[in-house]
């Protein structure tokens, strides 16, 4: 646990380290038994504080959900400094792209929390809310979306509405070996998964362009 100083305050140091493990915990008990089974006196009780210390850094169970599903997403992001979109020809671009894409959507705990959104929204519908508005999906179609009216402005791909296209390439991209990791059928390969972005790539861009798949 982190050090308090004596006769006041925790440190701003510690203060954050705490902050931390409170998301730990509460990371761990969402992910495990959901969110309805997740009381904050579990959460409180995992990281031996009292629910009056709990208050003073989240307003309520689903502040602390948003909380989590921000930590996910910021470390699924990559790092700074790996090239996105810059440089190298279209098909390297995307290929890059939907490899990203792909390694994030396929890792356990954004499986776990696409598990958890699933069997959990009908009952707590602000979940689906939160994660539309913590996720960065919004944040990858615009990228996409961007590329994409480049290349149309510059004459090398035929497309009418650009942002309808991102929306689709991600989930050509995601969909159907996410449903498989949730055991929606049987897993794909390391071979399957590792060609993935390749057979999308090409596909969506000969799609693009007006052409059929040769590959």
């Amino acid at each position: 646990m982190p050090k308090v100083r004596r006769g006041g305050r925790p440190s701003r140091e510690a203060s954050e380290q705490l902050g931390e493990l409170i998301l730990d915990a509460a990371t761990e008990l969402f992910l495990t038994h959901g969110f309805g089974a997740t009381s904050i006196e579990a959460v409180a009780r995992r990281v031996r504080i009292s629910k009056r210390t709990f208050y003073h850094r989240f307003l309520d169970k689903p502040a602390l959900f948003a909380a989590v599903v921000h930590r996910i997403i910021k470390r699924l992001r990559p790092a700074a400094g790996v090239p996105l979109i810059e440089g190298a020809d279209l098909q390297t671009v995307f290929e890059r792209l939907a490899t990203l894409i792909l390694r994030a959507a396929l890792s356990s705990q954004a499986i776990a929390l696409h598990r958890l959104i699933v069997a959990e929204s009908a009952r707590f519908p602000e979940l689906a809310e939160v994660l539309a508005r913590e996720g960065a999906t919004e944040e990858a179609i615009t990228l996409i979306a961007g590329v994409l009216e480049r290349e149309v402005n510059a004459g090398r791909l035929k497309l009418d509405d650009t942002v309808f296209a991102a929306q689709q390439f991600l989930q050509m991209v995601v969909a159907l070996p996410q449903r498989r990791a949730m055991r929606l059928g049987a897993p794909l390969s390391k071979r399957e998964l590792a060609e993935w972005p390749r057979k999308v790539v090409d596909l969506f861009l000969n799609g693009c362009r007006g052409k059929e798949s040769t590959r």
